[in-house]
């Protein structure tokens, strides 16, 4: 009977029996099947797989498992751009999203202009950040190593001295993400995404003067279903250049 050596990482695990989570195991299998079915067998749902390695190389759902094959099966990928790594899909799961603690709060509107999902509020307290942080899946941004030892936390980035434009630019860098760039696609108020609206549907929100100039305008999914916010959010920022 031929027989393949598995490992499964990260939150693939919780798909596992105890038995074989976080650790290399062994498992038989029964004539010609591609991994992607076997995968399935033991519980795991191909749509969160975002890297399949056998003997180290990238494959293909469909790959026929061979007898001695040993496999590695990847989620998705926060910290790494697999992209040009991964062979199961065009543009990878991997999907970032951040939370920053209130000694960063100058970051928050700039890297909502570039169209990143970044949760903030001056209120949270630590504990909130870390819940949130673990709940979401969101990288905390943070410049205090305390906030970081907590062993709870899986996603954090320890922020160095620098100007506003130099951190984000670490962040940018560092995780590999300038692809994700999307400018003016988030409300930098309430992070929510911003549609494209044409006066036509708008003029009440719109000033006499403004009316005129313009054709089409950006509303915030969000602040714009307010009651008694008769205007699209007001957003004044300092284009920067990455």
């Amino acid at each position: 009977m031929p027989v393949g050596t598995f490992r499964f990482y990260e939150e693939l695990n919780d798909f596992l029996p105890k038995h074989r989570k976080k650790l290399d195991f062994e498992a038989e299998f029964h004539g010609r099947k591609s991994i992607k079915d076997i995968i399935e067998e033991f519980g795991v749902p191909p749509t969160a797989v975002d890297l399949l390695l056998i003997n180290g190389k990238p494959v293909y759902f469909n790959y026929i498992l061979q007898d001695g094959d040993r496999v590695s099966v990847y989620p998705v990928f926060e910290y790494l751009n697999i992209q040009n790594i991964t062979l199961l899909r065009r543009v990878p799961l991997r999907r970032i999203r951040f939370i920053a603690d209130i000694l960063l709060r100058d970051m928050v509107q700039p890297m909502r202009m570039l169209g990143f999902d970044i949760d903030f509020n001056g209120f949270y307290t630590i504990q909130d950040i870390i819940e949130i942080s673990i709940k979401e899946k969101r990288i905390i941004l943070t410049n205090r190593k305390d906030i970081l030892k907590s062993k709870s936390i899986t996603h954090g980035m320890l922020m160095q001295p620098g100007t506003v434009l130099e951190q984000i630019k670490h962040v940018i860098d560092s995780l590999d993400i300038n692809y994700q760039i999307k400018p003016f696609s988030r409300c930098l108020r309430c992070n929510d995404h911003l549609e494209n609206q044409h006066r036509k549907q708008i003029l009440d929100r719109i000033s006499p003067k403004t009316k005129t100039i313009f054709e089409k305008y950006l509303l915030c999914k969000s602040c714009g279903k307010q009651k008694g916010r008769k205007n699209t959010c007001q957003l004044k920022v300092d284009i920067i250049r990455l």
